[in-house]
């Protein structure tokens, strides 16, 4: 691999971002594919005008975004840059956000979710119904119990949705989806433990998705399972009205004017 021409560097630009900008540039221009190795450290700091603290840096930077993987005792490799390792990282974002934010994050998995269950209709696969079927089974038998383990249900239920967005055979979409879905699920625990059938709730409406999907029947599986985000989305906004409601200060009413 031969570094070429650096990226160019403006002003306020540190090191660091030069490095990572011309790693970049490098992959996207095919100078570094899939599986290549990085020079030795000494050669490519000098090939793009760092000095090798920014170098390892702006590595350690892309192997947080999934884009370059170091190997110990072997040197540095770009990753096979798949969706769901370059997508990663925004899961991490979704966590930062605070609660106010969480509606919207959820608005936006309801839209890629429903069309994702709606393609996997057309096209999921007996083994993967058949696994589908089980988490609902397992599930089932836990809410029979006097004490369920919530988080076992809500677990149960992550790997329904996967199962689902993965047979949309788009792993872009399946890796927004499951980026998204750690922020929301987290909102869905707190609903488990807070409200008395939200979980008998929840598997109803995840029947409902098993039966459209059995049946190949793409619109349907999109409504079910729309019907089964909005109902998460209404207790967030819900949950968000109430919290808004306590934090806001109480207004004093208008004094009357005095005659």
């Amino acid at each position: 691999m031969t570094p070429g021409k650096v990226v160019d560097k403006a002003p306020g630009t540190s090191q660091t971002d030069v490095v990572i900008e011309s790693i970049r540039q490098m992959i996207i221009d095919g100078r570094l594919r899939s599986g290549d190795r990085l020079p030795v450290e000494k050669d490519l700091a000098t090939a793009l005008g760092v000095s090798r603290n920014p170098l390892r840096e702006g590595v350690r930077a892309l192997s947080m975004m999934g884009v370059l993987e170091t190997r110990q005792g072997d040197g540095t490799y770009v990753t096979k840059l798949e969706p769901s390792m370059l997508l990663a990282p925004i899961g991490f974002v979704v966590d930062l956000q605070d609660g106010s934010g969480t509606h919207h994050l959820h608005a936006v998995r309801r839209m890629l979710e429903t069309e994702a269950a709606a393609i996997a209709a057309q096209q999921i696969a007996p083994a993967d119904l058949d696994a589908a079927a089980e988490l609902l089974r397992h599930n089932e038998a836990e809410l029979r119990l006097d004490e369920p383990d919530h988080e076992t249900v809500i677990e149960n239920d992550i790997a329904f949705h996967r199962i689902i967005a993965d047979a949309a055979g788009n792993p872009v979409l399946a890796a927004l989806i499951n980026a998204l879905g750690g922020r929301t699920m987290r909102d869905r625990l707190r609903r488990s433990i807070t409200q008395p059938g939200a979980d008998e709730t929840a598997h109803t409406e995840h029947l409902a998705i098993l039966a459209a999907l059995t049946a190949h029947d793409p619109d349907r599986a999109r409504i079910r399972m729309a019907v089964h985000l909005f109902t998460v989305e209404d207790d967030l906004l819900e949950t968000r009205r109430r919290t808004d409601g306590e934090t806001r200060p109480v207004e004093e009413p208008p004094a009357l004017e005095q005659p």
